[in-house]
């Protein structure tokens, strides 16, 4: 495709690369796991910086279904308009302006196979963003399946996506307890060591529990309590009564 490399003046280095992700919801509906991956994938392009979904609270599934998306992070846009594209217009309004902000992606992962998307699409690539479309088979406009710089479909995200077969190491699992934890002690919510590992889940796409830790010899932790044990000897968190404390934080009120 002759656009696929307008990209080239932008940043090389993938770590630096700036990731924003539009989902038409009402075109790809997203069950949570699919949603999951699609994070997953994206971080692996570089910085995810957006990730926006539009839905319509008409519509009984997809209300609720924005609920456990919203969970694990996406930024949920309600359009109750019944006009046609109604949608579709918000997500491309919200494109352009994220574009002409401070914080413009470098790439854009936009999940829908509408059609009307073609033109902004150009105009993406124009820019010098790539562009990678993610659509339902059987629901996907031939012309905006040409027009992206890599398309796929949905059900092939966990052949993308390799994080339930690589395991997160313990130092990476270190840095996602304690982001965690300022995250949940910041916004006083609990700290509580299920919470915690569920937010991690969340957050930390590569964590899958911790028999996902790598540590030394192939050794795997029986349980949390062990993983968080093991953080406590590091001098990196302390607990009391099955809450989780920041060792930074205590030394700062000292």
């Amino acid at each position: 495709m002759p656009h696929a490399n307008q990209s080239s003046n932008r940043q090389t280095n993938q770590q630096e690369l700036k990731v924003g992700i539009y989902c038409d919801f009402q075109n790809v509906y997203l069950s949570e796991e699919q949603a999951r991956l699609l994070l997953a994938f994206a971080i692996t392009k570089g910085s995810l910086i957006i990730r926006k979904l539009y839905y319509n609270s008409l519509f009984q599934n997809q209300a609720s279904a924005k609920n456990n998306l919203q969970c694990i992070g996406f930024k949920c846009e309600d359009v109750t308009c019944s006009l046609k594209n109604s949608a579709d217009n918000q997500l491309k309004s919200d494109l352009i302006d994220d574009v002409y902000n401070n914080q413009s992606p470098d790439i854009v992962i936009l999940a829908s196979g509408d059609g009307d998307f073609v033109n902004a699409v150009q105009f993406l690539q124009e820019k010098g963003i790539n562009v990678i479309i993610f659509a339902q088979r059987g629901n996907v406009k031939q012309k905006l399946k040409e027009r992206a710089d890599k398309f796929y479909f949905v059900d092939e995200l966990p052949q993308l996506v390799s994080y339930k077969t690589q395991p997160i190491n313990y130092n990476e699992a270190l840095e996602c307890l304690i982001e965690c934890t300022k995250t949940s002690l910041s916004q006083g919510k609990p700290t509580g060591f299920g919470y915690i590992d569920k937010l991690m889940r969340q957050r930390c796409h590569r964590y899958q529990g911790f028999s996902s830790i790598s540590i030394s010899g192939g050794n795997k932790f029986k349980n949390f309590s062990q993983f968080i044990d093991a953080a406590v000897r590091d001098g990196k968190v302390q607990t009391q009564s099955q809450e989780l404390f920041l060792v930074e934080l205590d030394k700062l009120a000292a």
